[in-house]
């Protein structure tokens, strides 16, 4: 899952990033009005930590921009103003969740696997796909019941795709999906063929009904096995 921080505190912002990045999360930095709505423009988040104090705008503006592209992100409000009014304020704009600071980084865990949990339908986090099934909380998946051991980036592309079933995916986006800011750094996509083509042959092996087909040309999708 893809998280963006919207902080211009620089200590505070790296201990965000970093408890989050330690819980596998795929997490992405803005200190910035004008750096978070270049991002939340141009890309999807599953969650956006959001200071509403920033140096060149307000936070609670940059909620109403989300909200104005309709977009689909749970929001947490993280803020120094810890008054009823403020909370209020928040949550009427359209905040899924309002953390005063200071906080522990253990209860910003906890409010972010809360909200992610609850825009769930039901409250279930499990995904599945066929005979797989990932638990994004333990980041366990199995084939037909039985356990599939993939390296972190594999299961994040699975996870990825497994949101997304049959759905057309072009090879930059899933770079910048999976690998946040770092997918920029990149001077060619053998990093992601790699660990694509890792993922096809454990799905395999392991008699998964799905697969990530290649798409001559574009990218890749999510689709039934052929030998299913």
């Amino acid at each position: 899952m893809k998280i963006l921080i919207v902080e211009d505190e620089p200590s505070l912002r790296e201990i965000m990033y970093r408890a989050l990045v330690q819980e596998r999360y795929v997490v992405e930095t803005a200190a910035t009005y004008a750096e978070a709505d270049a991002k939340v423009a141009g890309y999807s988040y599953d969650c956006i930590l959001l200071d509403i104090m920033l140096p060149d705008g307000s936070g609670l503006r940059l909620l109403e921009r989300i909200k104005e592209l309709r977009r689909k992100e749970n929001v947490i409000i993280v803020s120094a103003r810890d008054s009823l009014e403020d909370k209020v304020l928040g949550l009427d704009r359209g905040a899924d969740d309002y953390l005063a600071k200071p906080f522990h980084t253990a209860e910003l865990l906890a409010r972010v696997k809360s909200v992610l949990r609850r825009s769930r339908s039901g409250g279930d986090m499990t995904v599945v796909s066929g005979n797989v099934s990932l638990d994004p909380e333990s980041r366990r998946v199995s084939v037909a019941g039985r356990e599939l051991s993939l390296l972190k980036k594999e299961y994040d592309i699975l996870f990825y795709f497994m949101q997304r079933p049959g759905h057309l995916v072009d090879k930059t986006v899933l770079a910048e999906a999976v690998w946040g800011d770092h997918a920029d750094q990149a001077d060619s996509f053998h990093f992601l063929y790699a660990q694509v083509k890792n993922l096809r042959r454990k799905l395999a092996e392991a008699g998964a009904s799905i697969e990530v087909k290649a798409v001559y040309g574009f990218g890749y999708k999510l689709v039934a096995s052929e030998s299913d």
